[in-house]
Order: structure tokens, then sequence, then C-alpha cells
């Protein structure tokens, strides 16, 4: 019986084929490296945290706050990708604060009383980093006006672009795949401030893989890194490599929160 596999962090409709040429190579990979129940096509059709918990998840791609939280102690790590993308150093990112291309906004402190965009209430890069950022500015009070929640990063660039929204955090890998598939939509925008440094949306597994799995499928991630086949879809995808941080350098998120918290500014409002 075939285990589940997703890529759903970065997988946008336009790079679909690229991504699913990663994961034909990276299948045949850890199939070559002795792990079983490989499936030939990656999962789409699920709701992401029943996926990140099912017993048979193979491999999917997590956000680290959810990784602090509600998948803490239940997944494990298997490595955290490496984007060559501007405002990624190695394989940690940031969030770029965007606001309508017309907007009079120059800095973040302009934006008090507006209307944020925020993907989902999970997201790192969406919410908690820029909770953060906006924390020494509130005072312990709402800063902004109203929050709307988009489900998406992509939605979210949307009603900024539209000028339904006054602001968002986007974060630097999305943007710049964003800026390669849709560039109409990104030009609609600019980024005003960026947020604080965070390890990268890590590579994860179920919490009952063996270490003997794990090391499979690193070796296997190394290969696709490594196979001269796949640049074009390496390139596309904007993908440089996976590295192996230790578990506890997700202790930043938690970090960031609870400075948020201690500024008086536990929620994003």
């Amino acid at each position: 019986m075939d285990r589940v596999a997703s890529l759903p962090m970065y997988d946008l409709p336009e790079l679909r084929g690229a991504t699913d040429a990663l994961w034909a190579a990276l299948a045949r990979a850890l199939e070559a490296r002795g792990v079983s129940g490989v499936p030939s096509a990656l999962c789409r059709d699920r709701a992401l945290p029943s996926m990140w918990l099912d017993p048979d998840l193979l491999l999917s791609q997590t956000c680290g706050y959810p990784l602090v939280r509600a998948l803490a102690g239940r997944v494990q790590i298997v490595a955290t990708p490496r984007y060559r993308v501007p405002h990624c150093d190695g394989s940690w990112y940031r969030s770029l604060v965007v606001v309508p291309r017309a907007s009079r906004a120059t800095a973040l402190a302009d934006l008090a009383g507006s209307v944020c965009a925020v993907n989902e209430p999970d997201s790192h890069s969406g919410m908690n980093s820029l909770r953060a950022l906006v924390a020494p500015l509130a005072g312990g009070a709402p800063f902004f006006r109203r929050v709307v929640w988009t489900g998406a990063h992509r939605a979210s660039l949307e009603l900024v672009a539209r000028g339904e929204a006054d602001v968002a955090a986007i974060d630097c890998v999305s943007l710049a795949l964003f800026e390669r598939a849709i560039p109409d939509l990104v030009a609609q925008v600019r980024a005003i401030d960026i947020t604080a440094a965070c390890p990268g949306l890590p590579i994860i597994t179920r919490a009952a893989a063996s270490t003997a799995e794990i090391d499979a499928m690193r070796l296997a991630l190394a290969d696709v890194t490594a196979d001269p086949e796949l640049a074009g879809a390496r390139d596309a995808l904007l993908l440089d490599g996976f590295d192996l941080l230790a578990p506890d350098v997700y202790g930043r998120v938690d970090a960031l929160e609870a400075e948020a918290a201690r500024l008086g500014y536990p929620q994003l409002a």
C-alpha cells in the first residue's frame, strides 16, 4: 500500500509541472534507497492538518508555526529546503511587508488603523512574523482596524493589489515564485519592510519513521539536488538544496511569539 506524500507549501498551479517532475525523480530516488510504499503522485486533495498527522505519511512540507504547535512531537523533521531567493540566508527566510503600489505608506508605522490581509492564523510567515514586527509599534493596543483571513498568500496578495487590503506579509520564497508565475500581480504591490529571519518550511515525516528510513530520505533528497536532469525543475522552483537543521532552531518561532506577548500584543489585530 502506498503512503501519503505532498509538497503543498509552494505548489503553484503555474509551476505544477516542475513540482511533479521533482516528485517523480524523488520517488525514484526513495525507492532506490530502499524506501517502501512510495506513491507515484503527490496528494493534493486533503486538508493539510489531517495529512500531516496521517500515520501513513511519507513526506510533506509544513510551516514552522504548526510545526511547533499542533505538530509538536507528532512528526519528525527530515530536512529544510534552501531556495535561491533574495532575503533567504541559507535555509532561513523572511517575509516582505507589501502594500499597494499606489499606497502613500513608506513605513509600517504608517499603516496603523489599516486593513491587513493574512493567509492563516497558524502561518508564521503571514501572521507570526508580522505580529512580531508590529508589536513594538502597537503599544499593547490593536494596530490594524481589521484583519482579513484569506486562506493563502496568493489571495492576500490579490487583495492588496486590488486595494481591498492595505498590507500583507508575504514570505520571500512565495513572492519570488509569484514574480515568475504571475508577474503582473506582483507588479501591483511594493515592499516597505521585512520581518525577522526564521528557519524555512521543513520537510517532515511521521513520528514513527525509523532513523534508517529518515537517513534514506535525506540521501534521496541529496540525489535529486545533484541530478543534472532536474536542473530545469529546480530552477523553476528556485530550489537550491536541503539543509539539516537542529530541531531546536525552530524555537525561533516561539521566541517571536513570546516577544510580541511580552510587548502586550499577543494577537495580530
